[in-house]
């Protein structure tokens, strides 16, 4: 019996150590400007329970800016902010759009919030206004524009269908894409929300084609997790992953950064029910979180490279094209580095940089045309004395 007791003791200690729970959330930094988008299902779907985890879940994670979907109670969402000290909120309505901001005063300064395509010419496409706001952080000018598409629907995109689910969809893309093209040329835009569809659909049926087609000016930053596993989506329920973050080419070199990421953020991992209670209480939606850092390459960033460093190539997947970064320490004035591409089956590609190449160093860039390889997976590879690293890179035909 008494060593019985001792196994059940000894079992109970190692679940105390390793238990997690929601203060254990991490994503915020202070050198990076961090978005999330969350639809969080009529907020407050459980009442002052939601409300509390909410609150804890945005304190935890200490995101700079959230934009979020499907609130319901404007006075309730209000109390909530006065909880959140380091926080503002921008939220006018539950009726008919339910979009709101949080965000960091200190960090961030708004120049303004506003509604587009809000007439009724606009409603069949989109139902809730799209909400763009234009922000500065540090000395960046960005602009955000946060959106919740039209669900549901039959995977099947009928454009002889006005009231077709895939069908608005795909307008409202189409239509985002305009404004964006009109109102923004080179500007640094984030469009992100629940937009309702999968980024993986056949060409036919692809609500998003239009953007995937335009690689030079647009990237879905969230591609690889939806191409992924489905583990990392962000809508388990179904399962699916149809909360997305899209950029334009103006941040592909900041999302390109090292110490940028982006995320599916699986709060329900540390809530000791999880995704059941995660459901019950906060939301079917899990947020999607992508992080920026922004850097000017010039010679006093130049002057900070200690390491060699294989950033993430962009876009990726890519048709044919894609642009490898990479950078060599400062102190290697005449490095003798390698850059080359390799196949899954570890086979030799191409060599991008020969060993034998003498450059100065700081960030480097080389485009991989691959039109004359078949679609799959590469490993971009930098190799130096005592360094070796390397990149997975899909080509999509």
């Amino acid at each position: 019996m008494r060593i019985l007791n001792f196994f059940f003791l000894v079992c109970s200690f190692t679940i105390i150590i390793y238990a997690i729970d929601i203060d254990d959330l991490t994503f915020g930094e202070e050198s990076t400007f961090e978005v999330m988008t969350w639809n969080i299902e009529w907020f407050p779907k459980n009442g002052q329970t939601t409300v509390d985890n909410v609150t804890q879940i945005i304190q935890a994670l200490d995101v700079d800016l959230i934009a979020m979907q499907e609130l319901d109670d404007t006075l309730i969402f209000n109390q909530m902010m006065d909880d959140l000290a380091d926080f503002e909120g921008y939220f006018q309505s539950g009726w008919f759009a339910g979009l709101a901001y949080i965000y960091k005063p200190e960090i961030i300064e708004i120049n303004d919030i506003y509604e587009i395509y809000t007439t009724s010419e606009y409603w069949n496409a989109f139902p809730r206004s799209p909400m763009v706001m234009d922000l500065n952080f540090m000395g960046e000018n960005i602009f955000v524009i946060n959106n919740h598409f039209k669900c549901c629907g039959d995977e099947i995109l009928d454009f002889g269908n006005e009231e077709d689910e895939e069908y608005r969809r795909y307008m409202a893309s189409e239509l985002l894409k305009e404004y964006i093209d009109t109102n923004l040329p080179n500007k640094k835009v984030i469009v992100l929300g629940d937009l309702n569809d999968v980024l993986t659909d056949d060409l036919n049926n692809n609500v998003y084609q239009m953007i995937l087609d335009d690689a030079e000016n647009y990237l879905f930053a969230d591609i690889e997790i939806a191409q992924g596993d489905n583990s990392n989506w962000s809508y388990p329920w179904w399962p699916s992953h149809i909360d997305h973050i899209l950029i334009t080419n103006e941040l592909f070199d900041d999302f390109n950064h090292s110490n940028s990421d982006l995320q599916t953020i699986k709060i329900d991992e540390y809530l000791e029910g999880g995704f059941d209670e995660y459901y019950d209480n906060i939301s079917d939606h899990r947020p999607v979180g992508l992080k920026l850092e922004f850097s000017t390459v010039d010679i006093d960033n130049e002057l900070e490279i200690s390491n060699y460093n294989l950033m993430k190539c962009y876009p990726n997947p890519f048709n044919p094209t894609t642009t490898i970064s990479y950078s060599i320490p400062l102190v290697e004035t005449n490095y003798n580095a390698s850059l080359q591409v390799y196949n899954v089956k570890g086979q030799l590609v191409e060599t991008l940089v020969s060993s034998g190449s003498k450059h100065d160093a700081g960030y480097r860039s080389v485009v991989w045309d691959a039109a004359n390889y078949p679609s799959g997976i590469y490993l971009a590879k930098l190799q130096a004395e005592n360094f070796t690293q390397t990149q997975k890179m899909v080509l999509l035909k």
